[in-house]
């Protein structure tokens, strides 16, 4: 059975039912998530018994995620599309890796590896929206709508019609056409049951056009940090993954350093959330990796509030991100990411569009790796890392490649 006790305000600590729809907290404005009952898990399945290793998705993690797919009634609201479960490679064929002495390995959330789970629209935001769309379901919502910079709407659409819902996705026009031309497919072949709406030049403007138009008409807003903690419940997976022990081992570990493509910035809340459960449990300690921030220096607003000392961000004017999904001018949960990055000795870097484009085409003339843009960004962001001593020689880092290349293709062919 789900052991999600409450929902709670991030900010002002309200709790609320987990069985009523809501967005963000009517309090502050500010997002929510879900509240485990962990004494209850410990007691009820100890031992880590919630913990099936045989599963290649993300639903292995059993009564630490927010519905738990080995009880019939949970099960019967979720839609498992193989999702979650990536790889974590070897990379320290990386430059930055042999000239330094780190240990590298990147968590390949794009390309499916055999042997693993592999996200379906081969995105990291297939954890999110499975989560979603399984909430949705047990809650009786059958209406979505999603403002996206491409990814999450892709995804979307895929989860809500294998689950029998409606969607409606706005999109900026320069989103990618691989992202687009699918949403578009969709919306073709589905009509009724999926929409599709142009407006930009962001994201925040395709929010803003939902809030306005289609939420009144009652659909339910899944926007970033707006649906009740269901995308960050399942981004979540992407953290337990991290720590789980590898293949024939049984200890749980955490790298020292993740660096990750951060725009609105779900996955950082949800790794981090996975780890401090984690801990309740017993099963890790108290030691956390450094996190490091990725974005473009075209729109950074994380890395401008960081280096300030802001508590939150402020909305800055977005510039042309080869690496769309980091086009993000502002979130109404950057004050929780850069809670984590200091909590965690980490830092928000930017990488100018030059180096993103450089290393994408280093990579893929080197060897065809199919890592996407914001894979790229990160991996661009080492030498600065270093340079800075943010991390050292000996140090395991993973890098977070979020998306594959193919859903890129004309942005990036001139690079190949």
């Amino acid at each position: 059975m789900s052991y999600v006790r409450c929902l709670r305000g991030l900010a002002s600590g309200v709790e609320y039912s987990a069985d009523v729809p809501m967005n963000l907290d009517p309090v502050d404005g500010r997002p929510v998530e879900m509240v485990l009952d962990l004494e209850r898990l410990a007691a009820e399945q100890p031992d880590a018994a919630w913990y099936d290793p045989r599963r290649r998705d993300m639903w292995r993690f059993g009564g630490l995620m927010a519905l738990d797919i080995r009880d019939p009634r949970d099960a019967a609201h979720v839609v498992a599309l193989g999702e979650g479960g990536t790889p974590l490679l070897d990379f320290n064929h990386h430059p930055s890796a042999r000239q330094s002495g780190i240990v590298l390995q990147l968590k390949d959330e794009g390309r499916a590896h055999a042997g693993f789970g592999a996200n379906p629209t081969q995105s990291f935001k297939d954890r999110g929206m499975a989560m979603v769309v399984a909430q949705a379901r047990r809650l009786g919502l059958r209406k979505l709508a999603v403002p996206t910079q491409g990814n999450a709407g892709d995804s979307l659409v895929r989860y809500a019609l294998a689950g029998d819902l409606s969607v409606v996705v706005a999109m900026p026009d320069d989103t990618p056409l691989p992202i687009m031309g699918s949403v578009a497919a969709a919306a073709h072949r589905f009509p009724g049951q999926v929409e599709l709406v142009l407006k930009g030049p962001t994201i925040r403007e395709s929010g803003a056009l939902l809030k306005e138009q289609y939420v009144p008409r009652g659909w339910f807003s899944v926007a970033t940090f707006q649906e009740p903690g269901w995308r960050i419940e399942g981004k979540k997976s992407l953290g337990l993954e991290l720590a789980e022990p590898a293949p024939g081992e049984r200890l749980w570990s955490l790298p020292d350093a993740v660096v990750y493509p951060t725009g609105g910035g779900t996955g950082v809340l949800g790794m981090w959330k996975a780890w401090d459960e984690l801990q309740a449990l017993g099963v890790i300690d108290a030691r956390r990796p450094k996190m490091f921030c990725v974005q473009s220096a075209a729109t950074a607003p994380l890395v401008r509030a960081f280096d300030s000392g802001a508590d939150d961000t402020t909305v800055v004017e977005a510039g042309q991100a080869l690496a769309t999904g980091l086009n993000v001018p502002g979130g109404v949960g950057h004050f929780r990411v850069l809670q984590i990055i200091r909590a965690s000795g980490g830092a928000a870097v930017a990488v100018a569009e030059d180096d993103i484009a450089a290393e994408f085409a280093r990579l893929w003339r080197g060897k065809p790796e199919w890592i996407g843009p914001e894979g790229a960004a990160c991996l661009a962001a080492l030498p600065q890392l270093l340079d800075r001593g943010l991390i050292a020689q000996g140090e395991r880092v993973v890098v977070v490649n979020t998306g594959s290349a193919e859903k890129y293709l004309p942005q990036l062919r001139h690079l190949m």
